[in-house]
């Protein structure tokens, strides 16, 4: 199967005072078309500094993104904005990066100025009412703003609003992790859904192996900037090869998840 995503020979270095601190250094990996690759580590391990280089809102200080095999970063501004419909990103928390003053129905909508060919008027209203379907809210709630809703529900409108383009990378940074465990399982298995229905692909990222073991093909470990195992999800959580994810493993709270085929695991 294709690569979508190629993150190759990627760092990304900051100077502070004089100091070099390697927020990410040589990282490579890829990802194929319509698997989700969990990216794990502990909190200053590098991801969301992937996440943000992934999504071009920084750039590198050496390395590539290739996306269907083009270098976001050897693009114009023009040809990055147009190619932004194909890869949108879902944040931690879904109320800051809500606008509150904007109704649902003109929050979703945003992203729709990447694609001159959008619908217009009761089209687009049309359209998106049927996304927020999708994610499990209504037609009702077009007129509603964020405040009047969960935070589990802000998160479905944010996945709905990153879903607008129908793009084919979805980037998906601790995108539960301000979410109590019950809404957490419910926008795991949206996300699955969406997967399914879509086909779209997942970079996500999480700080939590439990998550991984719940909805991801593949699973790269982060640490200090590197990435130290990649592999299938399942090979790496039951056999892993090294020291840091097995730390990882053994640090993880029992939870009861939801298992990919919707059986009850327990994760480690």
């Amino acid at each position: 199967m294709a690569e979508i995503l190629k993150v190759q020979n990627l760092s990304r270095h900051f100077d502070l005072g004089g100091t070099t601190v390697k927020a990410l250094d040589d990282v490579t990996l890829g990802l194929e078309e319509g698997k989700i690759l969990g990216v794990v580590g502990e909190s200053g391990s590098g991801k969301s500094t992937l996440a943000k280089l992934v999504m071009a809102l920084d750039r590198p200080t050496s390395g590539e993104v290739l996306l269907d095999g083009q270098n976001l970063f050897a693009m114009s501004p023009r040809q990055l904005c147009a190619a932004r419909r194909n890869f949108q990103m879902v944040f931690q928390d879904p109320y800051s990066s809500l606008d509150p003053r904007q109704t649902v129905g003109t929050i979703v909508a945003e992203p729709l100025h990447l694609d001159p060919g959008a619908p217009k008027g009761a089209d687009r209203r049309e359209m998106v009412g049927a996304l927020l379907e999708d994610v499990g809210l209504s037609v009702g709630d077009l007129t509603r703003y964020p405040h009047e809703f969960s935070g589990g529900q802000r998160q479905r409108i944010a996945i709905a609003r990153a879903l607008i383009t129908k793009p084919r990378l979805l980037v998906a940074d601790e995108a539960t992790s301000a979410l109590d465990l019950t809404v957490q399982k419910q926008i795991l298995e949206l996300i699955l859904k969406l997967r399914a229905e879509h086909g779209v692909s997942v970079l996500f990222i999480t700080h939590n192996i439990g998550v991984v073991d719940e909805i991801c093909d593949e699973v790269a470990v982060m640490q200090h900037g590197k990435l130290v195992e990649t592999g299938a999800a399942r090979a790496v959580l039951d056999h892993p090869q090294q020291e840091y994810t097995r730390q990882l493993l053994s640090a993880e709270p029992t939870l009861e998840v939801i298992g990919r085929k919707g059986r009850r695991v327990a994760s480690r």
